[in-house]
């Protein structure tokens, strides 16, 4: 009897063990065939901080996290009393600057008017002067034949000096209003001046204006509200941190035998740990030229052969759109790269996505 219960649990060991045997060979992962490679990594994407552009203080916050969001959306608003007050300030000084310009072209055209009077005045003049020299030649005539007195002739004389000295006054006074005119001309061309710096003040408090609304540059979901409403940010203070659901990839690493092979634009598949059923499609878009885990120095072959490379694989932006409201970072999983272009892709990694 004792011979026989030994027996008895000596076959039910071997039963249990070749159970154990063929399960393992059940479950153990497949061979990769030559000419494809893998390597875990993590799902990562794009971050980006929506920021004030200005210090101020933050007046309300329009999305919370875990929030998706468009391209364009407006997440938050900065305060913007103080800059309604400056916008009224400068459109009072563009009132007035506007005046200025209305009042030196009415100088301008007041002294174009007195320009108009000395120009007329020295005519004037002239013709005194030509009248009071005509007289002035018959006076010396006559004073030579003896038909005048002499007396006359020099009255005439001075009636000429007078004259001339009154059409050089009268060319003066037109020179001086020439001048005026220059001046109130200048005049108008600061005030204009004033006019276009209180508009490009204007324009530049109303883009601080409209910079206060927060927009989301890219589409994406909201991991974090770094700040609350009420709070007062600094220039470049972060409110929200923003995932670009649109660039995401996984992020893995190779040893250098293999990442010498893995060209740009290779394609790729990966498998998520909270997915396996599905096989994703990628693209390789970067591989380090700088190795990562490894001495400074390498000098010997067992070295070279701790090389190991960081590498990313792109997902499809197309296939993240349709999908957008299933993507997620962080997820592990492994990623697949085809080195070989001839080699075909196993059936366990035969592209299996959400459409």
């Amino acid at each position: 009897m004792l011979q026989n219960k030994w027996v008895i649990r000596g076959g039910i060991a071997i039963a249990i063990i070749a159970a154990g045997i063929v399960l393992w060979l059940l479950l153990r992962p497949s061979e990769l065939p030559e000419g494809i490679v893998s390597g875990n990594g993590r799902i990562e994407a794009t971050e980006i901080d929506i920021s004030a552009k200005a210090p101020g203080r933050i007046a309300d916050i329009l999305a919370d996290e875990g929030d998706l969001i468009k391209a364009g959306q407006v997440v938050a608003h900065m305060d913007v009393d103080v800059l309604n007050a400056q916008r009224a300030e400068a459109q009072a000084q563009l009132a007035q600057a506007r005046t200025a310009v209305e009042t030196a072209q009415s100088q301008v055209t007041q002294r174009q008017s007195e320009r108009a009077a000395a120009l007329a005045t020295v005519r004037q003049r002239e013709a005194e002067l030509n009248a009071a020299r005509k007289r002035l030649a018959r006076s010396e005539t006559l004073a030579r034949e003896g038909a005048t007195a002499v007396q006359e002739r020099d009255d005439d004389q001075a009636r000429v000096e007078g004259a001339s000295a009154a059409v050089e006054a009268a060319r003066a006074q037109l020179a001086a209003v020439d001048a005026a005119i220059g001046t109130a001309r200048s005049q108008v061309i600061g005030a204009r001046s004033n006019v276009d710096a209180v508009l490009a003040t204007i324009e530049r408090i109303e883009a601080d204006i409209r910079d206060s609304e927060l927009r989301a540059p890219v589409g994406g979901r909201v991991q974090y509200r770094i700040a609350q409403p009420g709070e007062v940010v600094a220039g470049g203070g972060r409110v929200l941190n923003l995932v670009d659901l649109t660039d995401v990839y996984m992020t893995f690493f190779l040893p250098e035998t293999v990442a010498g092979r893995v060209a740009l634009g290779s394609e790729a598949r990966i498998v998520l740990d909270a997915a396996p059923d599905f096989v994703i499609p990628a693209r390789i878009s970067f591989v380090a030229d700088v190795a990562q885990f490894t001495p400074k120095t390498v000098e010997t072959e067992s070295e070279r052969q701790k090389l190991m490379f960081r590498v990313r694989a792109q997902i499809d932006p197309a296939l993240l759109e349709r999908n957008i409201t299933q993507v997620k970072t962080g997820l592990p999983g492994v990623a697949y790269v085809r080195v070989a272009p001839d080699v075909a892709w196993p059936d366990e990694l035969a592209l299996r996505v959400i459409r």
